[in-house]
């Protein structure tokens, strides 16, 4: 029996105040991070096909991890915190962030 990790993966959809102040201060700063846990951005779009639902975002983006583990430990990261309080109170009226195991 081998032991492998599941990946995990970032569904995040948000709705930038601005987008092009977005991509500056928060963008071109936390796209970096991903790569110091392993972490990329596997997809993202200022207009996803939305087949079911409601979207009401302006950006959508998937990041994927080689592990639960490794996804949280950004997520909580030195590195991405003040990032992700930048993204919160500042740059977005809204955001849904979701964490997923993969198969």
């Amino acid at each position: 029996m081998t032991d492998t990790k599941k990946p995990a993966y970032f569904m995040v959809q948000i709705k930038a105040k601005n987008m092009e102040e977005m991509i500056q201060r928060y963008g071109n700063f936390a796209i970096p991070t991903l790569a110091l846990y392993e972490g990329e951005m596997i997809a993202g779009s200022p207009t996803p096909k939305v087949l079911e639902g409601n979207w009401d975002g302006n950006w959508a983006a998937i990041l994927r991890f080689p592990s639960m583990d490794l996804a949280m430990a950004w997520y909580n990261s030195k590195e991405y915190t003040p990032l992700k309080e930048l993204r919160i109170n500042e740059l977005t009226e809204e955001g849904r962030v979701i964490l997923v195991e993969g198969l």
